[in-house]
């Protein structure tokens, strides 16, 4: 057993003392002596309650986040809603993950005061834990890729935090674990610990809200429910918690360009990356990360960053609402699986996620100087889009 002692000196001490283990349990007795080793300090678990009620009560604070209908035909007999996550106070859906990555790393004794709480992020993850980081009272350094939007830099930097960033995305997790261990601070590591730091059994988690506001609908269990993923932490929370209802609600994830979940999940290859970062922040991955629980979604869909655009242009001419690139990825998904089921003569209900506000990257999906540069032309997916809404046809 090793007790260490972190003390006023060490980084971000800020005057606490603290005993901290690598091991568990209790020290065995040698030479017929009995060791006691107390592992508790009073002013690090007092601490420690404080911060707790702190993130618990933000979550008392919080209203859930509305379910809005994309305007369908009548005659179709397919409702299409989106939940809108973009109403969280840091305005993501992330918000709900930062809020349980924290109480995880409270309550496992994992982030100390004073010591910065580190992650890798490209973009609203780091936004809400800088959000979270502020409300306890530590430091809080995102380490994400340089062409993250400025937008959500700025709002990192809002709530306290600071952007450490990389040129090349796949580097994030090295350099991440490398700043914690050099600062003496806790690497969050999301791509880890999202599908297991949620609670998805209920708790008014993100499906167990979308169940109970569609109860009163004319199709309350929908027929499929449409993700993306980024770390795979929302997709494994809707799959688990349809699975253990036991209800017929399919789950689809829909994935971007660049990035390896697709193939890892068709192949069933762990193996599988991409050369290349994503161009839809927030989701899509260079490699198949620890939770993206492959074995509990239903499908999975190949989705263009043109169609992604397109998607959310055609969002804010059907509800008046602008959202990132990720929710134009799943409406996308959700718009192709209504045009199945009105193929198939089939009624219900579909949702898909709103899961952050255009606002933040009106420099890029809303900019037609940033799809020329990219060589993105949204045209022919825009088309797809009028086309199924006219004619109910859907015809890529």
């Amino acid at each position: 057993m090793v007790e260490g002692t972190e003390s006023p000196g060490s980084a971000g001490g800020a005057g606490f003392t603290g005993h901290r283990s690598t091991g568990s349990g209790t020290a065995p007795a040698r030479a017929g002596r009995t060791l006691d080793v107390d592992h508790s300090d009073a002013a690090y678990r007092d601490w420690l309650k404080e911060a707790v009620r702190k993130v618990q009560a933000e979550a008392g604070r919080s209203a859930d986040t509305h379910l809005l209908r994309f305007p369908l035909p009548e005659e179709w007999d397919i409702d299409l809603y989106l939940k809108d996550e973009s109403t969280h106070p840091t305005g993501s859906l992330k918000h709900r993950l930062a809020r349980s990555l924290f109480l995880y790393g409270l309550c496992n004794g994992w982030i100390r005061p004073g010591r910065p709480v580190i992650e890798a992020s490209s973009g609203s993850t780091a936004v809400s834990e800088a959000y979270f980081a502020g409300l306890i009272g530590v430091p809080f350094v995102a380490v994400m890729p340089r062409t993250t939007s400025a937008e959500k830099c700025r709002l990192i930097e809002f709530h306290g935090g600071r952007c450490h960033f990389v040129d090349d995305s796949r580097r994030m997790y090295e350099e991440a674990a490398a700043l914690a261990e050099r600062t003496g601070g806790h690497y969050m590591d999301q791509f880890t610990y999202a599908e297991r730091a949620t609670d998805w059994r209920g708790n008014n988690n993100i499906a167990e809200s979308i169940f109970r506001q569609l109860r009163l609908e004319r199709f309350p269990e929908p027929a499929w429910i449409v993700a993306t993923a980024g770390t795979g932490g929302t997709s494994a929370t809707l799959a688990r918690y349809v699975h253990y209802m036991q209800y017929d609600t399919r789950i689809c994830v829909a994935d971007p360009d660049n990035s390896c979940f697709f193939e890892g999940w068709t192949t069933g290859s762990p193996d599988v990356e991409c050369e290349r970062g994503s161009r839809i922040e927030g989701i899509g991955r260079p490699r198949m990360e620890p939770s993206f629980v492959t074995g509990a979604i239903d499908r999975m869909m190949k989705v263009p960053d043109a169609a992604s655009v397109a998607a959310v242009r055609a969002l804010e001419r059907a509800i008046g609402r602008r959202a990132g690139g990720s929710t134009g990825t799943g409406l996308w998904g959700a718009l192709k699986i209504v045009a199945e089921m009105l193929a198939a003569g089939r009624a219900g209900s579909v949702v898909t996620l709103l899961c952050d506000p255009g606002e933040r990257y009106l420099d890029k999906y809303y900019s037609d100087a940033w799809l020329a540069g990219q060589g993105l032309d949204i045209e022919p997916c825009a088309a797809v889009i009028n086309t199924l809404l006219e004619t109910g046809v859907w015809s890529e």
